[in-house]
């Protein structure tokens, strides 16, 4: 019988050398088909104040694997332990409309037992830390679709959690409105020091913001390559160390497509 492991550093007594841990990690689901294996003995560490991207076609697994380390679901075989509860932050903002951008915010600190007379400073300061200063009482439709990720942003970093992780959230955004989010992501990072684990299939995207890029097969997914991105930042999307590296990881996915005959 498959076994698996779903735990914190906290709860297991480790020490902490890794922002997230993923060991020998296997996902299946049962169909009509029969059970399809989705993902095949992943084994990925992130470490402390790491940026990583996850890379790959549609459908190998990608947003499957965030789920596992955010404890949304449980992995049929293998280990994962995080530094903590990680936040998470999807492609849609999934702010509640009825609440103001700074009520968004306090929610997320009364749920993490911050002191109600404290929650509004809070919130305003995470608000300034997303270039929203002023924002607080704006409704949900009274923002743009670039404001509300930064609030949903802004809310996940209410959590105070160690590590972040982003499924696709600037994937439904104009080019311009995503190019400066990247910016705006990466300073964040960098202030924080927070370990993020970005979901993408975006090979730009992805080499412009991540210290490292990995790359999955397609379905069943397994770590087919890994890039350190050793290219300083600040990065432009239109860099040409972005553009060259960019090639290459395009090259080895096209790969990955063509030989398990996806179009």
């Amino acid at each position: 019988m498959a076994t698996f492991t779903l735990a914190t550093a906290e709860d297991t007594g480790t020490d902490v050398r890794s922002a997230a841990r993923i060991e020998h990690v296997s996902k299946s689901f049962a169909g009509p088909a029969g059970t399809q294996l989705v993902l095949d003995d992943i084994s990925l560490d992130v470490a402390p104040g790491e940026f990583v991207t996850l890379l790959g076609a549609s459908g190998c697994g990608k947003s499957t694997l965030l789920n596992l380390v955010a404890g949304l679901d449980r992995p049929t075989s293998g280990a994962i332990t995080t530094d903590g509860r990680p936040a998470l932050m999807f492609q849609e903002h999934a702010l509640f409309p009825w609440l103001t951008a700074g009520k968004n915010i306090e929610l997320a600190l009364k749920l993490r037992g911050v002191d109600k007379n404290l929650r509004r400073e809070r919130a305003e300061e995470l608000l300034e830390l997303v270039r929203l200063k002023g924002a607080y009482g704006k409704r949900v439709h009274e923002l743009s679709g670039g404001m509300r990720q930064r609030v949903a942003l802004a809310r996940a970093l209410a959590q105070d959690s160690r590590l972040l992780l982003m499924d696709e959230p600037f994937a439904a955004l104009d080019a311009i409105t995503r190019d400066v989010l990247h910016d705006e992501l990466t300073r964040i990072w960098r202030e924080t020091n927070v370990s993020v684990l970005f979901v993408t299939h975006n090979v730009r995207e992805a080499v412009r913001l991540a210290q490292r890029v990995v790359l999955l097969s397609s379905r069943p997914g397994r770590i087919a390559r890994e890039w350190q991105v050793g290219i300083e930042h600040p990065r432009r999307i239109e860099d040409a160390a972005v553009a060259e590296l960019s090639v290459e990881i395009t090259e080895q996915l096209r790969g990955e497509i063509r030989r398990h005959g996806q179009h």
